[in-house]
């Protein structure tokens, strides 16, 4: 599996900047694009943690191959997908309004 690129999908899927990903993941512009963008480079441990928090999925699921990540319907998957792209006051509007 190609590390890099797995996490440009993942950043890509969720329509974020390089500089988005960072703040999600609670990381440095620099350390990200550094990251994005050097050849042959890989996370720290402590690094793929975080982008897997702003990814929300655990390392396990980051490592899984995609056919055997299909845990959730396409539906769900597509809510999923978009939850991710809210900010953080209206991810927290549609958890109230779900808990109704």
């Amino acid at each position: 599996m190609d590390v890099i690129e797995r996490i440009k999908t993942l950043r890509d899927e969720r329509g974020w900047s390089t500089n988005q990903l960072a703040l999600e993941a609670e990381l440095t512009q620099s350390t990200v694009s550094t990251l994005l963008t050097k050849e042959n480079s890989l996370p720290s441990l402590d690094t793929l943690t975080h982008l897997c928090d702003a990814f929300g999925m655990t390392l396990a699921q980051f490592f899984m191959e995609e056919e055997q990540n299909e845990l959730v319907s396409a539906q769900e998957r597509l809510l999923l997908e978009q939850y991710r792209k809210l900010p953080e006051k209206k991810k927290k509007a549609m958890l109230t309004l779900l808990e109704d």
